[in-house]
């Protein structure tokens, strides 16, 4: 992997790993090849991440991989196969981090389905961690806490123990009194069916 100057210098370096393995089950297609604004979800959002972490970025594909991974042919960052993707998005959290080199100091989570979040809230995500690294910074949304998030180094035996389809939700809820929240209204939607693409596109 490349190193980038955007991401840090080396035993500070923010990674990013953005998690697109899902079937889309409840879509119908694969809501990662779904163009927005032109051109596929998951190049979007792998563009958005990088702007924040340059190379130093992780895209984790599983169901659907094969017909994936082109789109990322000239992306920046490397892409990783979950082969345990029917578990759910643990098991990509956890071939996600397996993959961090020691320079990561911390590690932010993006999901490819999360349309609505721009590159500057990833920004301003990564520069609330920044002022305060050995704190989780998570995004704060109807209420919730949760992606897109950066966890420091301290957090990652965590997250590579995780199991099941709840992310890294208990990892949030364990570590709540180290948690600094940023508003980001954008977070709430996910692309989960096709109704969902109203929010994002008005009807004419």
């Amino acid at each position: 992997m490349i190193a980038s100057s955007r991401a840090g210098t080396a035993g500070d370096r923010l990674y990013a790993i953005v998690l697109a393995a899902g079937a889309s089950t409840r879509f119908g297609s694969p809501k990662q090849l779904v163009r927005i604004g032109g051109r596929p979800l998951l190049h979007a959002m792998v563009t958005r991440a990088a702007e924040v972490t340059g190379n130093a970025l992780i895209v984790v594909l599983g169901a659907g991989a094969g017909e994936l991974a082109p789109l990322l042919k000239h992306s920046p960052g490397s892409v990783v196969v979950n082969r345990q993707w029917r578990e759910g998005l643990a098991s990509s959290i956890r071939a996600g981090v397996a993959r961090l080199p020691a320079s990561c100091a911390g590690v932010m989570l993006v999901l490819a389905d999360q349309a609505a979040v721009t590159s500057d809230d990833l920004r301003r995500l990564a520069g609330t961690w920044r002022r305060r690294p050995q704190c989780i910074a998570a995004a704060l949304y109807a209420g919730t806490t949760g992606a897109p998030a950066i966890f420091p180094r301290s957090t990652f035996t965590e997250l590579a123990a995780l199991r099941g389809d709840s992310g890294a939700r208990s990892v949030l809820r364990r570590s709540a009194d180290r948690v600094v929240r940023v508003p980001m209204p954008g977070a709430e939607l996910d692309l989960d069916t096709p109704e969902d693409l109203l929010q994002l596109r008005p009807p004419k």
